[in-house]
């Protein structure tokens, strides 16, 4: 096989077919760059080359020619673009404003293949299953389709019903992603940068957790018995006695779509106390929960009147996508909150440098100059105050320009804050977002010093000292060759010293910080022999030595840093 044909299996048959189709209508859209990216060109015919460019004459723009194409393409790709539609850090706001368009609608599912289905899957047709079954979806999209129906005791549910041979072409799909994403990265900087073969990683793990409804059914248990002490969110039940991988059942929410104020209204809902419930409810999820929804749009959210709720009682809906806040995004995220708390462009370059998972690492004192603008755009504001909407945009536009790639969990989490705070500002103008999240926020800065986070810190560090020793033997044999050898020749390109002053600094940090666990788990350890032999002298001993090396330690990573500050 050629260098420009995909790897992986055989391209034969359905794949074949499947290549043709995907070059055949990125070439009809004029996106030549996709094509050459992921190295399709073999896969188009002369003729549709040709007249790929004629087509770009409709008066589309590049965002409309892309979403267009992704939705011709199907479920797979209508699913990638509504992903990247959520990454502020990848792509432009003209990009994600028109992927955000991207409707997942597909015509209905055959009524006979959807009780062929429910059928295998419980046991029985609809009738026998459910006191009642609607069989005019309520809406059809490309994973799956939902229809009204009611159990025995005249229990309003929603039957979910996924989609005949879905799972065989979104496989395919898949394959060919991941295919396409590694050629672009092999012949693509960017792609590598921005590691788009981990994005469709990320994009397959996804897809396959929405086509396993019990996936969705445990998200929604999971959010169900957490709010279960809070009377001002409702989270629909799961009947599990009529849910499989194929078919999910869920109590039916019903009540006035969020972003219509005028029912809201009407209905005396008090939007101010609604939008402050929207806020405390994404503060739990995030801060105490660390699981959270992560598509809250305006569809997802129902307000039930009731009179004892001003704001009304919120149903959430769709547990296909969440996030959850393991301890290093919570490290990553604390980081970035002191250095936005302080104002500091320097902790917040080195904060965002920390999170980036993509192998570009960035030069920290030219990100550090672009971040201080950003900083002082709300200098004079407290925390509380500063819009966060707006200041996500403007970091994230610096995160882009450097090619930093935020961890997918982060770039979820961020998005839906975005979007949280805007729906709360459409409810009530003068929401703040910051005035709620700020105890949160600062309850985890605080996290970050905490004994046992510091411990975890140390341990990590100590451990890349292990590995730096483990290498250093290796490394002075081959100098002392070289030196033996006549001596080393080092050449330095103009602007390449403060890369290796910057690696330098790093490395000095991390020495220093590993001797301060060494000490520290040394003395720790002299600590515990003393008690168990019972010496106090032997105690206090250990104390004063603990405390002169991590001292000393401490001492000479502070003489460090302030030389390298002068």
């Amino acid at each position: 096989m050629g260098s420009d044909e995909p790897e992986g299996p055989e391209v034969t048959g359905s794949h074949l077919a499947r290549y043709r189709q995907i070059a055949e209508t990125l070439a009809r859209h004029g996106l030549g760059f996709a094509i050459g990216a992921a190295r399709l060109q073999r896969w188009v015919p002369l003729r549709r080359g040709l007249l790929g460019h004629e087509a770009r004459r409709e008066p589309y723009s590049n965002p409309e020619h892309l979403r267009l194409a992704l939705e011709q393409l199907g479920p797979t790709f209508i699913k990638l673009g509504q992903a990247l539609s959520t990454r502020q850090d990848l792509l432009p706001g003209p990009y994600r404003q028109e992927l955000a368009r991207l409707q997942d609608q597909a015509p209905p599912v055959p009524a006979a293949a959807v009780v062929e289905t429910i059928e295998r899957e419980l046991g029985g047709t609809p009738q026998e299953v459910f006191a009642s079954f609607d069989p005019s979806p309520l809406a059809s999209a490309s994973l799956g389709q939902a229809h009204a129906a009611t159990l025995a005791d005249g229990t309003e549910v929603v039957v979910k019903v996924r989609r005949p041979g879905v799972v065989e072409q979104v496989e395919l799909d898949l394959e060919i992603i991941a295919n396409l994403a590694a050629q672009a990265a092999r012949h693509w900087d960017a792609a590598a940068d921005y590691d788009v073969a981990g994005i469709a990683e990320e994009l397959a793990r996804t897809l396959r957790a929405e086509l396993d409804y019990l996936a969705e059914a445990r998200n929604a248990e999971r959010f169900r018995a957490s709010f279960s002490a809070d009377p001002g969110i409702h989270v629909p039940r799961v009947y599990w006695d009529s849910t499989t991988s194929r078919v999910l059942t869920l109590e039916r929410i019903r009540g006035i779509k969020i972003s219509d104020l005028a029912a809201l209204d009407a209905a005396g809902i008090d939007r101010r106390a609604l939008a402050a419930r929207c806020a405390d409810a994404v503060a739990k999820m995030v801060f105490e929960d660390c699981f959270f929804h992560a598509d809250p749009h305006p569809g997802n959210l129902f307000v039930e009147p009731d009179p004892a709720l001003p704001g009304g009682r919120i149903g959430l809906i769709d547990f296909g996508m969440v996030g959850t806040v393991d301890p290093q995004l919570r490290d990553h995220l604390s980081g970035l909150l002191i250095a936005v708390s302080r104002r500091d462009p320097h902790a917040a370059a080195q904060a965002l440098s920390d999170a980036s998972t993509g192998r570009r690492r960035p030069d920290l004192g030219r990100l550090s100059e672009d971040l201080a603008p950003v900083m002082r755009l709300y200098a004079e504001r407290p925390l509380s105050e500063v819009p966060l909407g707006a200041f996500v945009r403007e970091l994230l536009v610096v995160v882009r320009r450097y090619r930093l790639q935020l961890p997918r969990e982060l770039a979820l989490l961020l998005r839906m804050l975005v979007m949280v705070e805007s729906l709360a500002v459409t409810l009530d103008p003068g929401f703040q977002f910051g005035a709620v999240i700020g105890p949160w926020a600062e309850s985890l800065a605080l996290e970050r010093f905490a004994p046992l986070a510091v411990l975890r810190r140390l341990g990590q560090a100590g451990s890349e000292l292990v590995d730096a020793a483990g290498r250093l033997p290796r490394q002075l044999r081959a100098l002392e060759d070289a030196l033996e050898r006549g001596g080393a020749q080092i050449s330095l390109r103009p602007g390449e010293l403060d890369e290796l002053v910057a690696h330098l600094d790093a490395a000095a940090q991390r020495v220093a910080v590993a001797t301060l666990a060494a000490a520290s788990i040394r003395s720790l350890g002299e600590i515990l022999a003393s008690q168990s032999q019972g010496r106090p002298r032997a105690l206090r001993t250990a104390l004063t030595g603990a405390g002169i090396v991590a001292s000393a330690s401490l001492a000479a990573y502070l003489a460090w840093t302030g030389r390298r500050r002068t």
